[in-house]
């Protein structure tokens, strides 16, 4: 189920930044450390009174090229077009200014809920200067200090009651679902064109519970799958017609609503930084993953081509490195027979479970071959590991002190339960803590 979308907006230099970074904390550094992964989020997962939502940060979006009043218009309309619930934050100690009631008139045509914030607000006598903000017509405002903390959940108690409803999916447990993600122009929806050939039984195109996502509900080879479709969520607009950093947005709700994700590349346009953005969220999820280079029709080719190609995408998409790669042509329909096998195979291995007799034995075994190294003193010591979950695999290790495990440790194990179960194509995770 995809979780409720909030977005931040306001003028320049109200502390829209400030307010994100308070709200999703320590998540905004939750990439990994290695090469690759793009650190400029404007989209993250945050978390309040038990309830998980995505923030967007506007002021996280660079329109630079653009006059000053067509940026502030242009980054509500993004917020307008992709949120469930927007957070309008003003500036207390500069009072109501033109491009406050700039931005509420945007707002007025959104028909989405506004909880107005009044940022900077950082002693109680500031606050009798925020009943001028009534004025924008927004109701009851928040005084808040992104600084200090102060007021935010209030303002978030305002916000958690409008997320909608969640509604249930219909689809049963082994339903595969998928989606295509990646930058404009790759070619997803001619791979999905091709994918739904004729030799395909189509049951239904119907409206999914995600706002304007289609799903696409069919069955080939007995296996029922569902297609969730970003190019249906191709926004107006020249902002998102001009530039790919949006397609992060569009592609959000598909991601967490997939079993699986197929990562599409341009091969005539070679491997660009918003790949591995777009790519990066699809691992931070923790869906299963599978790169898929089209166009492979349109480039030159000899004997190495595919070879320097992945060594290439290894190198680039590091984090990514249990991801299968299949090199496909939507026109020619070049190996696009692959794309279903392997989407079953990762699926499979995404919800994989094993026994904690064996699981403990390869990490004894990793542990004997390679000893933890010391740290001022102390030794990692393991006693017992455990499997916790799935989609993705999630194990539990269980130390003396989960401080001395480094994480160059933790990915020599993670790579001994790769070496010893089929986790191709997901991401696994390895979790330290303390035996009680």
């Amino acid at each position: 189920m995809a979780k409720p979308v909030v977005a931040i907006v306001g003028r320049p230099n109200v502390g829209k930044s400030t307010i994100f970074n308070r709200i999703v904390g320590e998540r905004v550094s939750i990439v990994e450390d290695v090469p690759g992964v793009t650190r400029d989020r404007i989209y993250n997962s945050a978390e309040w009174l038990g309830k998980e939502f995505n923030i967007i940060d506007t002021g996280g979006i660079d329109l630079s090229d653009e006059p000053f009043l067509e940026q502030i218009r242009a980054q509500a309309e993004i917020a307008i077009d992709e949120a469930d619930v927007i957070i309008f934050i003003t500036n207390g100690r500069e009072g109501v200014t033109d491009a406050d009631e700039q931005v509420a008139k945007i707002l007025y045509r959104s028909n989405k809920p506004i909880v107005l914030a009044i940022n900077k607000v950082d002693n109680p006598e500031m606050r009798d200067q925020i009943y001028d903000f009534y004025s924008l017509g927004f109701g009851e405002p928040y005084p808040i200090s992104g600084s200090h903390g102060l007021g935010l959940g209030d303002m978030l108690d305002a916000v958690r009651a409008h997320f909608p409803k969640e509604e249930e999916e219909e689809y049963p447990d082994d339903t595969v679902k998928f989606s295509l993600i990646g930058r404009p122009n790759v070619g997803k929806s001619s791979i999905l064109n091709a994918l739904l050939g004729e030799d395909r039984v189509i049951v239904s195109d119907i409206a999914g519970t995600t706002r304007d996502a289609i799903d696409t509900t069919y069955t080939f080879d007995g296996q029922d799958y569902v297609m969730i479709d970003t190019a249906g969520m191709r926004k107006r607009g020249k902002v998102y017609e001009s530039t790919e950093k949006y397609s992060v947005l569009r592609a959000m709700r598909a991601i967490e609503r997939s079993d699986v994700v197929l990562v599409v590349i341009n091969a005539e346009e070679g491997i660009r930084e918003q790949d591995k953005r777009i790519a990066g969220y699809a691992h931070d999820a923790g869906r299963a993953i599978i790169i898929v280079v089209n166009k492979w029709d349109a480039i030159n080719k000899d004997e190495k081509t595919i070879n320097v190609w992945t060594e290439d995408i290894r190198e680039q998409f590091q984090f990514l490195s249990y991801a299968p790669i299949v090199f496909v042509s939507a026109k020619t329909k070049q190996r696009l027979n692959n794309l279903f096998p392997l989407i079953n195979q990762v699926s499979d291995n995404h919800s994989l479970r094993v026994q904690s007799s064996m699981l403990n034995d390869v990490i004894s075994d990793a542990v004997a071959m390679n000893p933890s190294p010391m740290d001022k003193g102390k030794r990692l010591k393991i006693f017992y590991t455990t499997q916790v979950a799935v989609k993705p695999p999630t194990f539990v290790v269980f130390v003396n002190d989960p401080e001395l495990m480094h994480f160059s440790y933790e990915r020599f194990l993670e790579n001994r339960i790769r070496d010893a179960f089929p986790f191709d194509g997901t991401p696994i995770r390895v979790i330290a803590r303390k035996r009680k």
